[in-house]
């Protein structure tokens, strides 16, 4: 009930409605309001009177009065209009709902003569106009004034209803001091009684004792309702409104029908079109309220949301705080490492000019003595005894100086440190930090419309969800073997729409897609199963089909001397060498059997009839390689052939018109023949396992038909394994 309270409240004086009048807009206003916010237009410009109580203004009387100024798109409000000297405008003011109105001018003053009586309005001045407060809709009263518009006795009753049910709780009303709450109401005393004054004043016997008493919200509820308001004609007040009018949709008395404008139209009951719009609104409310309900699960779909990005953002900046600590963490590393190999250059370096000063000091004090000594020799007077030692002295003097004229003298290590610490790309690298996609890519969402499967294929696409932000770098799409096996990958690539060959026919496939980029693999999508069949089937459209291949020649992979008609299904050659063409469908289970009609037979030539992988030669007879397991026959006689070894001669041959069957049973893994409906020897081949297409080789002297889609022949059993379907 309180999300109903600004539906009753005037957008003009933002309380609840009073007295409420329906303009022409459909909108609501207080009628004091309405007596408000009413404009006085000039004589001279006024606009197309129209009638205030009419069921609608037309647009184009809507666009005519906006062209009078009174709404004006620059302010969004309203103004009175400017058009003449004597009517100055009111500034503007704003109602509780935010609506720009204007109070009523002041009028000049009359003359005391001429004042109304107390208490009576002043009568509405002519060419008055009134404009909508919410669609900003102008209408200019006719000469009823503001009466020509009708009461929404409807919305007065739901504000009554609704300020009732805001009172206080409901007392008693025969407590004479201090009235208890009430428990009860007698429908037919019309009185609320509390729990004592019920028991004293209303016994449950004796005549009181047939009263319906019920709870007082109920009691209180059944007081509001009563009969309803009989409502009169705002044409004609004493008429009581009793019809509708269909075309102007407005409730009209039977005056109106009589002489009124009404008269031509097509009108209905009352009370019927009562009903029936209570009947249209009820299921206008119904699907209302269904997207009142999308919008309140999307609100908490929202909150949660807020919650989450709350939650998500605490824990990214605690992983981005750890992540910036790890990197000063690293740098602090690299510093005491750079600072240890300062420390060491610096000893080294210490370390090499003491030892030269500590060699130079011992050399010094060496020379010094050396010196020393010669000038006290040089001194002495006695030349044989200075003779007897100068050479010797000589000698050293002239070793002593050599030892310092070899680099001696040259510092071995300058006093600058060599070492320059390149700190550039890691500063760029500081400066270049920035974010990066570190999450998984979302699961993909599988296209079932474009979606579907065919006898051996199924496509696939899909796409990423439509609000993911995350970058992806490919896909990888994963198939089971169709029989609900391991799943495996199919393909890995930046594609969304795959189409994969070579599977199995009538089978069950589930698939599904996941989603990777350089942060990781994300999860799989929805699991989609497939049926493979002669037509495509949608995906998830699973049935039980008749394991019955329908399929034609395989032009694509046919010898070139291969002449293919009517559809693939009809096939010769151009060649008198033998040539062999295959059916586009390939099995793996099941039991399968089709048949050839021999068109055309000249010159007996030797056809062969059977099955083949994929890579069997082309230009010679089927069954000359391990390829293919045929049966080939002339006009007398057959004989079974693979890699070139016959076996099994059997009589019976073949002419125009024959027809030669093959039979195919993965369940027994065996492959045999029939001559027209006559199996032909015993069974060709058996422990057949794997991938086997259809075929025959033929030349030019030989032409058959394909006839596929065929029951199992009556003699024939199948085994008691058989799978579901075949593969290709």
């Amino acid at each position: 009930m309180e999300e109903m309270e600004e539906e009753l409240k005037c957008p003009v004086c933002g309380s609840f409605f009073r007295e409420p009048i329906i303009l022409p807009c459909s909108h609501n206003i207080c009628l004091a309001c309405a007596r408000n916010i009413l404009v006085q237009t000039p004589d001279a410009e006024s606009p197309q009177s129209s009638r205030a109580s009419g069921s609608g203004v037309s647009d184009y009387d809507y666009l005519d009065l906006d062209k009078m100024s009174l709404y004006s798109e620059s302010d969004s409000g309203y103004g009175s209009y400017g058009g003449f000297a004597s009517a100055p405008t009111t500034p503007c003011q704003k109602s509780p709902n935010g609506v720009r109105v204007f109070p009523p001018a002041v009028p000049p003053q009359p003359q005391h003569h001429l004042l109304p009586h107390p208490g009576v309005l002043p009568p509405i001045p002519r060419n008055s106009c009134i404009t909508c407060p919410q669609c900003h809709r102008s209408l200019t009263l006719d000469d009823r004034g503001l009466r020509g518009f009708p009461k929404n006795r409807v919305l007065e009753g739901v504000v009554d209803r609704y300020q009732q049910s805001k009172a206080a709780a409901l007392k008693c009303q025969l407590c004479e001091k201090s009235p208890r709450e009430a428990t009860v109401m007698c429908e037919q005393c019309d009185v609320f009684y509390c729990d004592p004054c019920r028991l004293r004043c209303h016994p449950p016997r004796g005549p009181l004792a047939k009263h319906r008493l019920v709870p007082p919200a109920q009691g209180r509820i059944s007081r509001r309702t009563s009969p309803r308001k009989t409502s009169t004609c705002t044409e004609h007040e004493l008429e009581n409104l009793s019809m509708y009018c269909v075309q102007c949709k407005t409730p009209v008395c039977y005056q109106c029908l009589e002489e009124g404008k009404h008269s031509t139209h097509e009108v209905k009951a009352l009370g019927a079109m009562w009903k029936l719009h209570k009947g249209q609104l009820s299921q206008a409310l119904n699907v209302l309220s269904d997207r009142a309900t999308e919008a309140k699960e999307f609100l908490v779909q929202l909150r949660n949301m807020v919650q989450h990005i709350q939650e998500n953002g605490v824990e990214f900046e605690a992983c981005l705080v750890a992540q910036c600590d790890a990197l000063i963490d690293a740098l602090n590393r690299r510093k005491a490492q750079l600072l240890a190999r300062v420390n060491k250059e610096h000893e080294h370096k210490l370390k090499v000019v003491r030892d030269q000063i500590s060699h130079c000091t011992v050399k010094l004090r060496q020379t010094t003595g050396l010196m020393e000594y010669c000038l006290e020799v040089i001194k002495e007077n006695d030349p044989s005894g200075f003779l007897q030692i100068s050479d010797a002295l000589i000698r050293r003097v002239h070793m002593t100086e050599g030892q310092w004229g070899k680099g001696t003298l040259t510092p071995r290590m300058t006093s600058d440190f060599d070492l320059t610490l390149d700190s550039g790309p890691l500063l760029q690298t500081i400066h270049q930090l920035d974010f990066v996609q570190m999450k998984v890519p979302a699961a993909p969402i599988l296209q079932l419309e474009e979606c579907c499967s065919q006898t051996n294929s199924a496509t696939l696409s899909w796409k990423q969800p439509p609000l993911s932000t995350i970058a992806v770098d490919g896909y990888i799409l994963e198939l089971d073997d169709g029989g609900g096996g391991q799943f495996r990958e199919v393909y890995v690539g930046t594609e969304t729409i795959c189409t994969v060959d070579g599977l199995h026919f009538n089978s069950t496939y589930k698939s599904r897609v996941k989603a990777f980029n350089a942060s990781g693999v994300g999860q799989y999508s929805k699991t989609l199963v497939m049926q493979t069949s002669e037509t495509g089937l949608p995906p998830c459209d699973i049935k039980t089909l008749a394991a019955v291949a329908w399929f034609t020649f395989d032009s694509a992979s046919a010898h070139p001397d291969i002449i293919l008609s009517n559809d693939n299904l009809t096939v010769t050659c151009s060649s008198y060498d033998d040539r062999v063409v295959m059916g586009n469908t390939a099995f793996s289970r099941g039991v399968h059997y089709w048949e050839i009609i021999i068109d055309r037979y000249d010159n007996h030539p030797d056809p062969a009839f059977g099955i083949a992988r994929g890579d069997v030669l082309k230009d010679v007879m089927l069954g000359k390689d391990d390829k293919a397991w045929a049966m080939y026959v002339d006009n007398n006689r057959s004989w079974f052939m693979h890699n070139n070894s016959h076996t099994n001669r059997t009589d019976g041959g073949i002419s125009n018109g024959a027809t030669v069957g093959v039979l195919l049973d993965f369940t027994r893994g065996i492959l045999l023949f029939l001559i027209n409906d006559e199996q032909q020897g015993p069974v060709a081949f058996d422990t057949l396992e794997g991938l086997y297409y259809p075929a025959i080789s033929l030349n030019r002297n030989v032409q058959v038909t394909l006839h596929t889609g065929l029951p199992i022949p009556d003699f024939y059993t199948p085994g008691e394994s058989e799978p579901s379907g075949s593969v290709c």
